[in-house]
């Protein structure tokens, strides 16, 4: 049952990040920095914000630390060199990326390496419990709080919640953005 469940976890974790493929080759740099209207956050604040959540919960999962640093940053040239969960809509509708090549380049990089970790998953790491409960404040009102069982959040639920969850969740609002620069959705 295990192999089964890493193979869909496996399959739609490369389905999902085909569709962030599929959005970033259809879009430039004034698509994903478009600013509709005030409190409307750009299709920037998405990208960025799944790519390095990603790249920062896989840390929590595997105990290996982002890519992102100083150097991506400088490549990059995002507006908030921050992904933005814990900051206001008011702070993240000035996320802009500067150098959107170099984006896609820390994308494919992030998202290569999940895809590559879930190749090698072992059955037995999916019951590992990578937070125990209690949960901190941080993580006690979140979606993967609620989803945890007993013990506390696993590798299964985090990469369900975590990323696989969170990130259709942002492609939503991807597609939505893509609507008001006068795109089409990917997805029916």
């Amino acid at each position: 049952m295990t192999e089964l469940i890493i193979d869909s976890l496996q399959r739609r974790m490369a389905a999902m990040h085909g569709l962030y493929y599929q959005a970033t080759g259809s879009m430039d740099i004034s698509h994903v920095n478009h600013v509709e209207r005030d409190g409307i956050l750009p299709i920037a604040f998405s990208l960025f914000h799944y790519t390095n959540m990603e790249d920062a919960s896989f840390m929590l999962i595997t105990g290996v630390a982002p890519v992102w640093n100083d150097d991506w940053q400088s490549r990059v040239q995002v507006a908030v060199n921050d992904h933005g969960k814990h900051r206001t809509v008011d702070e993240m509708v000035h996320q802009r990326i500067g150098n959107y090549e170099a984006f896609c380049d820390y994308q494919r990089t992030v998202f290569d390496r999940t895809e590559a970790h879930l190749a090698d998953l072992a059955p037995a790491e999916l019951t590992r419990v990578v937070i125990q409960r209690p949960f901190p404040p941080q993580i006690d009102t979140t979606y993967s709080a609620r989803v945890a069982g007993p013990e506390g959040i696993t590798v299964l639920d985090a990469f369900e919640c975590w990323l696989y969850q969170h990130g259709l969740r942002h492609m939503g609002e991807i597609e939505l953005g893509r609507s008001f620069v006068g795109l089409s959705g990917m997805t029916s």
